[in-house]
Protein backbone atom coordinates (compact mmCIF):
# COMPACT_ATOMS: atom_id res chain seq x y z
CA UNK A 1 0.00 0.00 0.00
CA UNK A 2 1.60 3.28 -0.76
CA UNK A 3 1.97 6.07 1.67
CA UNK A 4 0.96 9.40 1.37
CA UNK A 5 3.15 11.83 1.06
CA UNK A 6 2.48 13.43 4.06
CA UNK A 7 0.58 11.83 7.26
CA UNK A 8 -0.41 14.73 9.20
CA UNK A 9 -4.26 14.22 8.23
CA UNK A 10 -3.92 10.38 8.71
CA UNK A 11 -5.29 10.46 12.25
CA UNK A 12 -8.21 13.01 11.77
CA UNK A 13 -11.66 11.90 11.37
CA UNK A 14 -13.12 13.45 8.46
CA UNK A 15 -16.56 11.15 8.62
CA UNK A 16 -19.16 14.03 9.18
CA UNK A 17 -16.98 16.78 7.41
CA UNK A 18 -19.03 18.93 5.66
CA UNK A 19 -19.20 17.92 1.75
CA UNK A 20 -18.35 21.02 -0.64
CA UNK A 21 -18.57 20.43 -4.35
CA UNK A 22 -16.61 23.19 -6.71
CA UNK A 23 -15.87 22.88 -10.37
CA UNK A 24 -13.38 24.89 -12.54
CA UNK A 25 -14.01 26.68 -15.72
CA UNK A 26 -12.35 28.97 -17.87
CA UNK A 27 -10.73 29.73 -21.50
CA UNK A 28 -8.07 27.10 -22.97
CA UNK A 29 -5.07 26.88 -21.48
CA UNK A 30 -5.93 29.20 -18.00
CA UNK A 31 -4.50 26.67 -15.86
CA UNK A 32 -7.67 24.83 -14.71
CA UNK A 33 -6.05 21.20 -14.15
CA UNK A 34 -2.81 22.49 -12.99
CA UNK A 35 -4.87 24.62 -10.10
CA UNK A 36 -6.37 21.11 -9.32
CA UNK A 37 -3.21 19.17 -9.70
CA UNK A 38 -1.35 22.08 -7.04
CA UNK A 39 -4.07 22.15 -4.79
CA UNK A 40 -4.30 18.24 -4.15
CA UNK A 41 -0.57 17.92 -4.08
CA UNK A 42 0.14 21.06 -1.48
CA UNK A 43 -2.66 19.54 0.76
CA UNK A 44 -0.97 16.03 0.60
CA UNK A 45 -4.44 14.30 -0.82
CA UNK A 46 -1.93 12.65 -3.20
CA UNK A 47 0.04 9.05 -3.35
CA UNK A 48 3.39 8.64 -3.61
CA UNK A 49 2.83 6.23 -6.82
CA UNK A 50 0.78 8.57 -8.29
CA UNK A 51 3.45 11.50 -7.87
CA UNK A 52 5.90 9.38 -9.21
CA UNK A 53 3.19 8.11 -12.06
CA UNK A 54 3.16 11.56 -13.29
CA UNK A 55 6.77 12.34 -12.85
CA UNK A 56 7.86 10.02 -14.94
CA UNK A 57 5.77 10.59 -17.73
CA UNK A 58 6.52 14.50 -17.33
CA UNK A 59 10.41 13.89 -17.37
CA UNK A 60 8.96 11.16 -20.89
CA UNK A 61 7.89 14.57 -22.59
CA UNK A 62 10.53 16.46 -21.80
CA UNK A 63 9.12 18.60 -19.58
CA UNK A 64 11.36 20.21 -16.79
CA UNK A 65 9.48 20.45 -13.87
CA UNK A 66 6.63 17.54 -13.00
CA UNK A 67 3.51 18.65 -14.88
CA UNK A 68 1.07 18.76 -12.17
CA UNK A 69 -2.27 19.27 -15.02
CA UNK A 70 -1.24 15.41 -15.69
CA UNK A 71 -3.25 14.61 -12.01
CA UNK A 72 -6.72 15.56 -13.98
CA UNK A 73 -6.18 15.03 -17.53
CA UNK A 74 -6.09 11.13 -17.75
CA UNK A 75 -7.31 10.22 -20.99
CA UNK A 76 -4.98 9.63 -23.98
CA UNK A 77 -6.05 12.27 -26.11
CA UNK A 78 -5.98 14.98 -23.54
CA UNK A 79 -1.92 13.90 -22.47
CA UNK A 80 -1.52 14.28 -25.76
CA UNK A 81 -2.94 17.52 -26.83
CA UNK A 82 -2.71 19.27 -23.05
CA UNK A 83 -6.15 19.94 -22.90
CA UNK A 84 -9.04 18.55 -21.04
CA UNK A 85 -11.45 16.92 -22.90
CA UNK A 86 -14.14 15.54 -20.50
CA UNK A 87 -15.25 16.20 -16.92
CA UNK A 88 -12.60 14.35 -14.18
CA UNK A 89 -13.46 14.41 -10.67
CA UNK A 90 -11.25 14.21 -8.08
CA UNK A 91 -12.10 13.63 -4.26
CA UNK A 92 -10.18 15.22 -1.30
CA UNK A 93 -10.10 16.13 2.53
CA UNK A 94 -8.86 18.36 5.29
CA UNK A 95 -9.37 18.82 9.06
CA UNK A 96 -12.52 21.38 8.11
CA UNK A 97 -14.06 20.03 4.95
CA UNK A 98 -14.53 17.13 2.66
CA UNK A 99 -14.04 18.42 -1.17
CA UNK A 100 -15.26 17.28 -4.72
CA UNK A 101 -13.62 18.84 -8.15
CA UNK A 102 -15.28 19.09 -11.06
CA UNK A 103 -12.23 19.55 -13.49
CA UNK A 104 -13.68 20.81 -16.60
CA UNK A 105 -13.04 21.50 -20.36
CA UNK A 106 -12.80 25.49 -21.52
CA UNK A 107 -12.72 24.22 -25.10
CA UNK A 108 -16.10 26.19 -26.71
CA UNK A 109 -16.75 22.70 -28.39
CA UNK A 110 -17.19 21.00 -24.71
CA UNK A 111 -19.74 23.69 -23.24
CA UNK A 112 -21.88 20.72 -22.51
CA UNK A 113 -19.35 18.83 -20.45
CA UNK A 114 -18.65 22.13 -18.51
CA UNK A 115 -22.64 22.20 -17.75
CA UNK A 116 -22.62 18.62 -16.46
CA UNK A 117 -19.72 19.34 -14.08
CA UNK A 118 -20.41 22.83 -12.58
CA UNK A 119 -24.19 21.66 -12.45
CA UNK A 120 -24.56 20.56 -8.80
CA UNK A 121 -21.49 22.63 -7.46
CA UNK A 122 -21.29 24.97 -4.66
CA UNK A 123 -18.28 27.56 -5.97
CA UNK A 124 -17.15 27.49 -9.54
CA UNK A 125 -13.71 28.39 -10.24
CA UNK A 126 -13.24 31.16 -13.31
CA UNK A 127 -9.80 31.02 -14.09
CA UNK A 128 -8.27 33.86 -15.93
CA UNK A 129 -5.16 34.05 -17.56
CA UNK A 130 -3.32 37.67 -16.31
CA UNK A 131 -1.30 37.74 -19.82
CA UNK A 132 -4.70 37.66 -21.66
CA UNK A 133 -7.49 38.77 -19.16
CA UNK A 134 -10.74 38.35 -19.83
CA UNK A 135 -11.69 36.71 -23.17
CA UNK A 136 -14.79 35.35 -24.74
CA UNK A 137 -14.57 31.85 -22.95
CA UNK A 138 -14.57 33.58 -19.27
CA UNK A 139 -17.43 35.49 -19.85
CA UNK A 140 -19.45 31.92 -21.54
CA UNK A 141 -18.41 29.94 -18.47
CA UNK A 142 -19.43 32.69 -16.21
CA UNK A 143 -22.64 33.18 -17.20
CA UNK A 144 -23.02 29.58 -17.15
CA UNK A 145 -22.04 29.62 -13.96
CA UNK A 146 -24.63 32.51 -13.24
CA UNK A 147 -27.73 30.36 -15.15
CA UNK A 148 -26.89 27.62 -13.01
CA UNK A 149 -27.48 29.52 -9.80
CA UNK A 150 -23.81 28.57 -8.30
CA UNK A 151 -24.22 30.64 -5.40
CA UNK A 152 -20.17 31.45 -4.45
CA UNK A 153 -17.95 32.85 -7.88
CA UNK A 154 -14.16 32.63 -7.60
CA UNK A 155 -12.53 34.44 -9.62
CA UNK A 156 -8.51 33.09 -10.05
CA UNK A 157 -6.43 35.23 -11.64
CA UNK A 158 -3.96 32.86 -12.51
CA UNK A 159 0.10 33.04 -13.95
CA UNK A 160 0.52 35.69 -12.00
CA UNK A 161 4.74 34.77 -11.85
CA UNK A 162 4.28 35.30 -15.65
CA UNK A 163 3.54 39.33 -15.21
CA UNK A 164 5.80 39.74 -12.22
CA UNK A 165 2.99 39.77 -9.86
CA UNK A 166 2.19 43.07 -11.13
CA UNK A 167 -0.68 44.32 -8.41
CA UNK A 168 -1.52 46.45 -11.53
CA UNK A 169 -3.13 43.80 -13.82
CA UNK A 170 -4.40 41.93 -10.99
CA UNK A 171 -6.41 45.24 -10.01
CA UNK A 172 -7.40 45.96 -13.95
CA UNK A 173 -8.57 42.77 -14.32
CA UNK A 174 -10.93 42.49 -11.30
CA UNK A 175 -12.19 45.97 -12.52
CA UNK A 176 -12.96 44.78 -16.05
CA UNK A 177 -14.96 41.38 -14.44
CA UNK A 178 -16.77 43.02 -11.80
CA UNK A 179 -18.40 45.74 -14.23
CA UNK A 180 -19.24 42.77 -16.45
CA UNK A 181 -20.70 40.43 -13.01
CA UNK A 182 -23.16 43.26 -12.25
CA UNK A 183 -24.90 41.73 -15.39
CA UNK A 184 -24.74 38.19 -13.79
CA UNK A 185 -27.47 36.55 -11.34
CA UNK A 186 -24.17 35.62 -8.87
CA UNK A 187 -24.38 36.37 -4.76
CA UNK A 188 -21.20 35.94 -4.07
CA UNK A 189 -18.01 37.28 -6.01
CA UNK A 190 -14.52 36.73 -4.74
CA UNK A 191 -11.26 37.38 -6.32
CA UNK A 192 -7.47 35.99 -5.69
CA UNK A 193 -4.76 36.44 -7.47
CA UNK A 194 -2.41 33.59 -7.79
CA UNK A 195 0.30 31.01 -9.60
CA UNK A 196 -0.80 27.50 -9.92
CA UNK A 197 2.60 26.37 -11.24
CA UNK A 198 4.27 27.93 -8.71
CA UNK A 199 1.57 27.48 -5.38
CA UNK A 200 1.33 31.24 -5.19
CA UNK A 201 -2.31 31.83 -3.16
CA UNK A 202 -3.27 28.11 -3.87
CA UNK A 203 -2.94 26.03 -0.59
CA UNK A 204 -0.69 28.71 1.09
CA UNK A 205 -0.36 32.47 1.12
CA UNK A 206 2.04 33.79 -1.64
CA UNK A 207 5.47 35.72 -0.45
CA UNK A 208 5.51 37.07 -3.78
CA UNK A 209 2.27 39.32 -3.09
CA UNK A 210 2.13 40.58 -0.42
CA UNK A 211 -0.11 43.91 -1.34
CA UNK A 212 -2.83 41.31 -1.52
CA UNK A 213 -4.98 41.25 1.38
CA UNK A 214 -7.21 38.05 1.32
CA UNK A 215 -6.26 34.49 2.16
CA UNK A 216 -5.25 31.46 -0.18
CA UNK A 217 -7.37 29.38 -2.32
CA UNK A 218 -8.15 26.61 -0.29
CA UNK A 219 -8.34 29.16 2.64
CA UNK A 220 -11.77 30.28 1.38
CA UNK A 221 -12.93 26.38 0.64
CA UNK A 222 -12.40 26.03 3.57
CA UNK A 223 -14.45 28.35 5.35
CA UNK A 224 -17.02 29.73 2.58
CA UNK A 225 -20.50 29.69 3.89
CA UNK A 226 -22.67 26.84 2.37
CA UNK A 227 -25.23 25.72 4.88
CA UNK A 228 -28.08 28.30 3.11
CA UNK A 229 -27.49 27.21 -0.40
CA UNK A 230 -29.82 24.70 0.16
CA UNK A 231 -33.65 25.72 0.00
CA UNK A 232 -34.36 24.91 3.68
CA UNK A 233 -38.06 26.44 2.94
CA UNK A 234 -39.86 24.43 1.06
CA UNK A 235 -40.28 20.70 1.55
CA UNK A 236 -40.15 18.54 -1.65
CA UNK A 237 -39.25 14.54 -1.30
CA UNK A 238 -39.28 12.69 -4.83
CA UNK A 239 -39.87 9.59 -4.46
CA UNK A 240 -37.55 7.34 -5.89
CA UNK A 241 -38.13 3.64 -4.50
CA UNK A 242 -40.87 2.29 -2.50
CA UNK A 243 -39.49 0.11 0.17
CA UNK A 244 -41.08 -3.03 0.89
CA UNK A 245 -39.29 -6.10 2.77
CA UNK A 246 -42.03 -8.78 1.97
CA UNK A 247 -40.77 -11.13 5.18
CA UNK A 248 -43.11 -11.87 8.59
CA UNK A 249 -40.24 -9.41 10.81
CA UNK A 250 -41.47 -6.68 8.47
CA UNK A 251 -44.98 -7.80 7.42
CA UNK A 252 -46.25 -3.74 7.48
CA UNK A 253 -43.14 -2.19 6.42
CA UNK A 254 -43.81 0.49 3.53
CA UNK A 255 -41.09 3.00 2.70
CA UNK A 256 -40.48 5.97 0.59
CA UNK A 257 -36.89 6.11 0.04
CA UNK A 258 -34.97 9.02 -1.68
CA UNK A 259 -32.99 12.12 -1.61
CA UNK A 260 -34.67 15.44 -0.22
CA UNK A 261 -34.64 18.59 -2.61
CA UNK A 262 -35.49 20.91 -0.32
CA UNK A 263 -36.95 21.96 3.18
CA UNK A 264 -36.24 20.23 6.93
CA UNK A 265 -38.81 17.20 7.34
CA UNK A 266 -39.62 16.16 11.00
CA UNK A 267 -41.19 13.52 12.47
CA UNK A 268 -45.03 14.38 12.86
CA UNK A 269 -44.85 16.78 10.35
CA UNK A 270 -48.32 17.07 8.58
CA UNK A 271 -47.46 16.63 4.73
CA UNK A 272 -49.74 16.10 1.17
CA UNK A 273 -48.86 13.70 -1.23
CA UNK A 274 -48.77 14.85 -5.07
CA UNK A 275 -50.25 14.12 -7.24
CA UNK A 276 -53.13 12.45 -5.19
CA UNK A 277 -53.54 15.11 -2.90
CA UNK A 278 -54.19 13.11 0.34
CA UNK A 279 -52.23 14.28 3.04
CA UNK A 280 -50.99 12.20 6.28
CA UNK A 281 -48.07 12.25 9.06
CA UNK A 282 -44.61 11.42 8.96
CA UNK A 283 -44.72 8.56 11.71
CA UNK A 284 -40.59 7.35 10.83
CA UNK A 285 -37.63 8.77 9.21
CA UNK A 286 -35.09 5.94 8.83
CA UNK A 287 -31.24 5.92 7.70
CA UNK A 288 -28.91 2.79 7.10
CA UNK A 289 -28.03 4.27 10.67
CA UNK A 290 -31.16 3.93 12.49
CA UNK A 291 -34.07 6.80 12.86
CA UNK A 292 -33.35 10.52 12.73
CA UNK A 293 -35.94 12.98 14.71
CA UNK A 294 -35.63 15.37 11.48
CA UNK A 295 -33.62 15.37 7.79
CA UNK A 296 -33.16 17.95 5.28
CA UNK A 297 -31.14 18.61 2.30
CA UNK A 298 -28.93 16.53 0.85
CA UNK A 299 -29.82 13.50 2.69
CA UNK A 300 -30.92 10.02 1.78
CA UNK A 301 -33.64 8.73 3.46
CA UNK A 302 -36.45 6.40 4.13
CA UNK A 303 -39.95 7.99 4.92
CA UNK A 304 -42.92 6.41 6.46
CA UNK A 305 -46.22 7.43 6.90
CA UNK A 306 -48.80 6.97 9.72
CA UNK A 307 -51.43 6.69 6.51
CA UNK A 308 -51.37 3.83 3.87
CA UNK A 309 -51.80 5.50 0.97
CA UNK A 310 -50.84 4.88 -3.10
CA UNK A 311 -47.10 6.75 -3.69
CA UNK A 312 -45.14 5.51 -6.28
CA UNK A 313 -41.39 6.84 -8.14
CA UNK A 314 -41.99 10.05 -9.50
CA UNK A 315 -44.40 10.90 -7.11
CA UNK A 316 -43.39 13.66 -4.59
CA UNK A 317 -44.26 14.61 -0.41
CA UNK A 318 -44.35 17.82 0.19
CA UNK A 319 -46.06 20.25 3.12
CA UNK A 320 -49.75 20.34 2.79
CA UNK A 321 -49.38 24.19 2.65
CA UNK A 322 -46.37 24.69 0.84
CA UNK A 323 -46.39 22.73 -2.30
CA UNK A 324 -44.61 22.90 -5.48
CA UNK A 325 -46.34 24.58 -9.38
CA UNK A 326 -48.23 21.53 -10.82
CA UNK A 327 -48.20 22.22 -14.07
CA UNK A 328 -47.60 20.75 -18.13
CA UNK A 329 -46.61 24.23 -19.61
CA UNK A 330 -43.13 25.15 -19.04
CA UNK A 331 -40.55 27.97 -19.98
CA UNK A 332 -36.98 26.84 -20.01
CA UNK A 333 -33.35 28.05 -20.36
CA UNK A 334 -32.25 25.26 -22.01
CA UNK A 335 -28.51 24.38 -22.92
CA UNK A 336 -28.20 22.00 -26.11
CA UNK A 337 -25.49 18.88 -26.03
CA UNK A 338 -26.55 17.53 -29.54
CA UNK A 339 -25.24 18.20 -33.02
CA UNK A 340 -28.80 17.81 -34.64
CA UNK A 341 -30.39 20.99 -33.59
CA UNK A 342 -32.96 21.74 -31.39
CA UNK A 343 -36.37 21.05 -33.11
CA UNK A 344 -39.50 23.17 -33.26
CA UNK A 345 -42.17 20.56 -32.58
CA UNK A 346 -40.33 18.06 -31.90
CA UNK A 347 -40.58 15.75 -29.54
CA UNK A 348 -37.90 14.40 -26.43
CA UNK A 349 -38.28 12.27 -23.54
CA UNK A 350 -37.91 14.07 -20.38
CA UNK A 351 -36.49 13.77 -16.82
CA UNK A 352 -37.36 15.74 -13.70
CA UNK A 353 -36.38 14.94 -10.21
CA UNK A 354 -37.41 11.13 -10.03
CA UNK A 355 -39.91 11.39 -12.68
CA UNK A 356 -40.07 10.77 -16.90
CA UNK A 357 -42.51 12.28 -19.17
CA UNK A 358 -41.98 13.55 -22.69
CA UNK A 359 -42.70 17.09 -24.24
CA UNK A 360 -43.27 18.77 -27.27
CA UNK A 361 -41.08 22.11 -28.19
CA UNK A 362 -43.94 24.68 -28.52
CA UNK A 363 -42.08 27.75 -29.24
CA UNK A 364 -38.57 29.22 -29.24
CA UNK A 365 -38.53 32.42 -27.65
CA UNK A 366 -34.63 33.10 -28.56
CA UNK A 367 -31.24 32.71 -28.69
CA UNK A 368 -28.82 34.03 -26.24
CA UNK A 369 -25.50 35.84 -27.24
CA UNK A 370 -23.08 34.53 -24.54
CA UNK A 371 -20.51 37.43 -25.22
CA UNK A 372 -23.12 40.60 -24.92
CA UNK A 373 -25.92 39.07 -23.02
CA UNK A 374 -28.57 39.91 -25.93
CA UNK A 375 -31.52 38.02 -26.64
CA UNK A 376 -31.49 37.02 -30.79
CA UNK A 377 -35.18 37.16 -31.85
CA UNK A 378 -34.70 35.93 -34.99
CA UNK A 379 -32.08 33.13 -35.21
CA UNK A 380 -34.22 30.11 -34.18
CA UNK A 381 -31.43 27.50 -35.20
CA UNK A 382 -30.36 26.06 -32.07
CA UNK A 383 -27.47 23.84 -32.07
CA UNK A 384 -24.81 22.40 -29.96
CA UNK A 385 -23.61 24.44 -26.78
CA UNK A 386 -25.90 26.71 -27.48
CA UNK A 387 -28.36 28.41 -24.93
CA UNK A 388 -31.96 29.33 -25.75
CA UNK A 389 -35.43 30.01 -23.96
CA UNK A 390 -38.09 27.86 -25.02
CA UNK A 391 -41.48 26.91 -24.03
CA UNK A 392 -42.56 23.50 -23.95
CA UNK A 393 -45.79 21.28 -23.24
CA UNK A 394 -45.27 17.79 -21.35
CA UNK A 395 -47.44 14.51 -21.71
CA UNK A 396 -48.20 14.80 -17.74
CA UNK A 397 -48.12 17.54 -15.05
CA UNK A 398 -45.09 17.60 -13.14
CA UNK A 399 -44.04 19.19 -9.87
CA UNK A 400 -41.90 22.19 -10.33
CA UNK A 401 -40.16 24.93 -8.52
CA UNK A 402 -38.33 27.51 -10.39
CA UNK A 403 -34.79 26.83 -10.91
CA UNK A 404 -33.70 29.74 -8.80
CA UNK A 405 -35.41 28.84 -6.06
CA UNK A 406 -34.48 24.86 -6.33
CA UNK A 407 -31.81 23.43 -8.31
CA UNK A 408 -33.28 20.03 -7.98
CA UNK A 409 -37.05 20.57 -8.82
CA UNK A 410 -36.38 23.33 -11.51
CA UNK A 411 -34.01 21.18 -13.60
CA UNK A 412 -34.88 18.67 -16.25
CA UNK A 413 -32.90 16.56 -18.46
CA UNK A 414 -34.02 16.02 -22.18
CA UNK A 415 -33.27 13.16 -23.56
CA UNK A 416 -33.62 12.04 -27.90
CA UNK A 417 -35.74 9.03 -27.62
CA UNK A 418 -34.37 7.43 -30.68
CA UNK A 419 -31.01 7.15 -29.09
CA UNK A 420 -31.00 7.60 -25.76
CA UNK A 421 -28.94 10.06 -25.34
CA UNK A 422 -28.94 13.30 -23.24
CA UNK A 423 -29.34 16.44 -25.78
CA UNK A 424 -30.43 19.02 -23.38
CA UNK A 425 -30.22 20.21 -20.08
CA UNK A 426 -33.17 22.71 -18.40
CA UNK A 427 -33.21 25.42 -16.27
CA UNK A 428 -37.22 26.26 -15.21
CA UNK A 429 -38.02 30.02 -15.32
Amino acid sequence: MPSVLCTQYKKMDFQNNELLRFSTAGSVDDGKSTLIGRLLYDSKSIFEDQYDAIKTTSERRGEENVNLALLTDGLKAEREQGITIDVAYRYFSTPKRKFIIADTPGHIQYTRNMVTGASTANVALILIDARNGIVEQTRRHAFIASLLQIPHLVVCINKMDLVDYSEEVYNRIKDEFSEFSYKLDVRDVHFIPMSALNGDNVVDKSKNMEWYGGGSLLYFLENVHIGSDHNLIDCRFPVQYVVRPYSDEYHDYRGYAGRIAGGVFKKGDKVMLLPSGFTSKIDKIVTYDGELEEAYPPMSVTLLLEDDLDLSRGDMIVRENNHPTITQDLEVMVCWFNDRPLQLRGKYALMHTTQEARCVIKEIRYKLNINTLHRDEEDKKIGMNDIARVVIRTTKPLFTDSYRRNRITGSLLFVDEGTNETVGAGMII
